[in-house]
């Protein structure tokens, strides 16, 4: 199979070209109107397929509590939204509600829907800070534990990609260093650490940041905490949800030319109420959430009004990179695709569109609305 446009992202830019599809993979890259085509996309830009390392559910789906069936509808709904690779993302929760979510997910993950791939786990909690907790469970948080751990990792068939922990409370960084040899990248997130802490946490391995700004220690300019090491820090990846609510649009900014567009990385956070109406209520980590006018979900039984997760759309998020944070497209690209592979250690077949990479790709409209979405050659979403 042949497609082509005269928008594919090769190179760091858009250029007319050709895709040459075979099986799993891109067989070619050829010239513009040099073969035979079976789709034409026109001026639709073609981007590497996008990647949320971050999403706990939508569509009235969560991760903790999802059937067999209910991922796969997630796998589908999310096609829609032009993502061909996800992290189903754990809340935290008792070690038999989790175990049971794991499962659940490996089981998925050997029989997948036709929609967006399930390229691992990223297992949020339990092991965080009580104090920049945001909306997980407090009864539920315990001390880091590698004999935890293991039989988690166990109960995921070895499909934990990700962990967001506070490292500052991992006794001599046992568990971090159990992660870090084991492939299991370690995001400091929901953490009150100090920016000192953050930098050692680093050393011992970790070598992310969860969703910035949100749920761990603030910026101060004299003492720059975890939020100053997210955006300092140039060997470390880092989350940053772009609805306007977690984070504004000028603080993104801030964070994206802090971070630099090689280490940023796009993700939506959003929990069970993507795709649902504003208003509606439901439960999310045993407590009750509504979302709100804005668009984001809150906790109602909190005196502070806290977020509890986004609603935002992967798509969405590129739209808002260019035209609400004022970047380019190297940014969003890199911050939707190409980053999170590169985090995930994938990056040797996803993240780019090269001759030999798997063919998940994704077509956007000039309104940024989803036209296809290819995953690993096949077309699982056409507009």
């Amino acid at each position: 199979m042949i497609i082509q446009s005269k928008n594919v992202w090769i190179g760091n830019k858009f250029m007319p070209c050709q895709i040459e599809i075979e099986k799993e993979k891109i067989a070619a890259i050829h010239k513009y109107n040099s073969k035979n085509v079976d789709k034409d996309y026109g001026e639709r830009k073609i981007i590497p397929g996008i990647i949320d390392i971050h999403i706990h559910g939508g569509f009235g789906i969560d991760t903790n509590d999802a059937t067999e069936e209910d991922m796969r509808k997630l796998q589908v709904g999310l096609a829609a939204e032009g993502v061909t690779g996800f992290l189903p993302t754990t809340i935290t929760q008792t070690e038999e509600v989790l175990t049971r979510a794991l499962k659940n997910v490996a089981k998925v993950y050997k029989n997948q829907a036709k929609g967006s791939e399930i390229l691992g786990i990223h297992f949020e909690g339990p092991y965080l800070d009580f104090e920049f907790k945001g909306a997980q469970p407090p009864e539920c948080i315990v001390p880091p534990s590698v004999e935890q751990f293991k039989r988690f990792q166990d109960a995921a068939d070895g499909l934990i990609k990700v962990i967001t922990m506070a490292c500052e409370h991992d006794p001599n960084y046992e568990l971090t260093h159990y992660l870090a040899e084991n492939g299991v990248c370690v995001s400091q997130g929901h953490t009150g650490a100090s920016y000192e802490d953050s930098l050692i946490a680093i050393g011992n391995g970790a070598r992310g940041f969860t969703h910035t700004y949100n749920g761990m220690s603030r910026f101060n300019h004299r003492e720059l905490n975890v939020v100053g090491a997210s955006l300092l820090t140039r060997d470390t990846y880092s989350e940053i949800i772009v609805d306007g609510n977690h984070a504004s649009y000028d603080a993104v900014k801030l964070f994206m030319l802090a971070k630099g567009e090689d280490h940023s990385i796009l993700i939506t956070d959003a929990i069970i109420g993507k795709g649902m109406p504003i208003g509606s209520k439901f439960m999310f980590g045993n407590h009750p959430i509504q979302i709100k006018e804005n668009g984001s979900a809150y906790l109602l039984d909190s005196p502070t009004n806290s977020l509890a997760g986004s609603t935002l759309q992967s798509n969405i998020g590129i739209k808002n990179i260019i035209e609400k944070v004022g970047l380019n497209w190297e940014y969003a690209i890199k911050s939707a695709s190409t980053n999170p592979a590169k985090y995930l250690r994938i990056d040797n077949e996803y993240g780019f569109i090269k001759a030999n990479y798997k063919a998940s790709i994704t077509v956007l409209n000039d309104d940024y609305s989803v036209e296809a979405t290819y995953v690993k050659g096949e077309c699982v979403y056409h507009k």
